[in-house]
């Protein structure tokens, strides 16, 4: 972490089929090894099989997915005269977001069907109807902010 000045924020450069930062944004939590257009080829068709299977617009459900998927509020760590408390706090806008992909793209990785675009179209699908590991690790998350809410006092 610097002393002097913050850390700048690295403008993200749109996808060029949705000219959308998040969908960019999304590209690059599924690249791997530096290749963004296989990464790119994987989320578009994800959004073309959403299309055939359901009817609407696949950035849509990728949206509504993200939305349902984002975390309100988390725990952090903190030592407070020799024990560690699990302290509740809410969470920035930009980690919600990325919490979320994280989330998304790791268990669409652990699905069983065979193509990338397949298993995250299937995940993709099971977030927006609030189903799916996803949406159970966001309720784990709020049920142990719930459930140390008593240390809430610590935050400072």
């Amino acid at each position: 972490m610097p002393r002097r000045r913050g850390i700048k924020k690295r403008e993200l450069v749109p996808d060029p089929k949705f000219h959308d930062l998040i969908v960019a944004r999304f590209v690059n939590y599924i690249m791997r090894r530096g290749k963004k257009s296989l990464a790119e080829d994987i989320v578009y068709d994800c959004f073309d099989m959403i299309e055939k299977k359901t009817g609407q617009k696949g950035i849509e459900v990728f949206k509504k997915a993200l939305d349902n998927v984002k975390p309100v509020l988390e725990v952090s760590s903190r030592r407070v005269g020799g024990a560690t408390y699990q302290i509740p706090a809410e969470v920035r806008h930009d980690r919600r977001v990325a919490l979320a992909m994280r989330w998304i793209s790791g268990y669409a990785r652990v699905r069983p069907e065979k193509t990338m675009s397949e298993r995250l179209a299937n995940e993709l699908l099971m977030a927006s109807r609030f189903e799916g590991p996803s949406i159970k690790k966001k309720e784990d998350t709020h049920k142990m902010a719930e459930a140390n809410k008593a240390f809430a006092h610590f935050r400072w």
